[in-house]
């Protein structure tokens, strides 16, 4: 919007470099130029204030496909007003000369005539398409359709408005057959939801019945190593026994031959020591051949005082003493 500065009797007009003002002084081009900054009288003067910069328009055009289905057809349309001279002639752009502000709405009837050109062109693209081929359709091609078919249309070049290009959104039908459109798919999504639901089952069952087989080879294999370990143990303890008995009998045989070998020893020096005593009885018994009998029986008596018990008290009466005398007194004169 122009800014105006009031004098007395002038006026000041400042435009921005995205406005192109048209002046006319008493029915005269004063001034027509991009951003135009100037004096004027208001009493003479009509100006014009035009955009130059890209703007954009909502338009939103239903069309009737070849089977008798309406299909809602929502997009944006780019334009700017390429000759503004033009458009200051055919679209009110007047100015209040004391604020700037337009007098009228001159961009909703823009609006109206593009969104009148834009519908146009959509339902020529679009006029042999059934209800799929029209919901199928490619956006930016039906964009770049309507883009050239706007660009020749008279209507906006009359006007001086290009079109700079033309974007479309999803086109849709109307609920009901939206919904209708949507519950085949909608079925094949839930068919396939369903089968990955089996199939995930179906693998789980898998997987648990795997598991099990596994924990049952496992189970399987530790008993058969726990009879493994059962025999091996067992033949240790057999080999244990067997090593043990040979071991005992090995001792028990060297124990005979060490009793066989000590008993033969032994009588040896049983036979040996028996034969010495013989020996030296025999030598004894030579030495005491030729002996006197009193010889011997002093001999015998000492022997025999030797093995007796010992004597604390000895009673020697008369009789004893005179005999004992008498048989040494014999002894001597048989000596002599």
């Amino acid at each position: 919007m122009a800014t105006i500065t009031t004098f007395p009797l002038l006026r000041h007009l400042r435009s921005s470099g995205t406005t192109h003002v048209h002046h006319l002084a008493a029915g005269v081009v004063a001034h027509s130029a991009l951003g135009a900054s100037f004096w004027f009288r208001p009493l003479i003067a009509a100006i014009s204030e035009v955009p130059v910069d890209d703007r954009e328009q909502e338009v939103l055009v239903r069309v009737r496909t070849t089977d008798l289905q309406e299909v809602a057809v929502p997009g944006t349309v780019t334009y700017r007003f390429a000759r503004p001279e033009v458009s200051a002639t055919r679209i009110d752009f007047s100015i209040d000369l004391a604020t700037g502000a337009w007098l009228e709405r001159p961009l909703e009837r823009v609006g109206a005539t593009i969104h009148g050109a834009t519908a146009s062109a959509v339902k020529s693209a679009l006029a042999t398409l059934d209800l799929v081929g029209t919901l199928t359709a490619d956006p930016a091609e039906l964009g770049r359709t309507v883009t050239e078919h706007l660009s020749t249309d008279d209507r906006l070049l009359s006007v001086g408005i290009e079109v700079v290009g033309v974007r479309f959104s999803m086109l849709r039908p109307d609920s009901d057959v939206e919904r209708a459109l949507q519950t085949p798919a909608r079925e094949a999504i839930q068919q396939e939801a369903d089968k990955a639901t089996y199939e995930r089952r179906a693998r789980a069952v898998e997987r648990e019945a795997a598991i099990g087989e596994n924990e049952l080879a496992n189970q399987i294999e530790l008993a058969r190593r726990q009879q493994q370990l059962i025999a091996q143990k067992g033949a240790n303890a057999q080999r244990s026994a067997e090593d043990a008995a040979a071991a005992d009998a090995i001792a028990a045989a060297a124990e005979a031959a060490r009793t066989t070998a000590l008993s033969a020893a032994q009588a040896d020096a049983e036979r040996i020591l028996g034969q010495a005593a013989a020996d030296t009885e025999r030598a004894r018994l030579a030495a005491y051949d030729g002996a006197s009998h009193d010889l011997l029986l002093a001999l015998a008596l000492r022997e025999l005082a030797g093995n007796l018990p010992a004597v604390e008290q000895l009673v020697v009466t008369p009789d004893m003493v005179t005999g004992l005398l008498s048989r040494l007194g014999s002894a001597t004169g048989r000596a002599g």
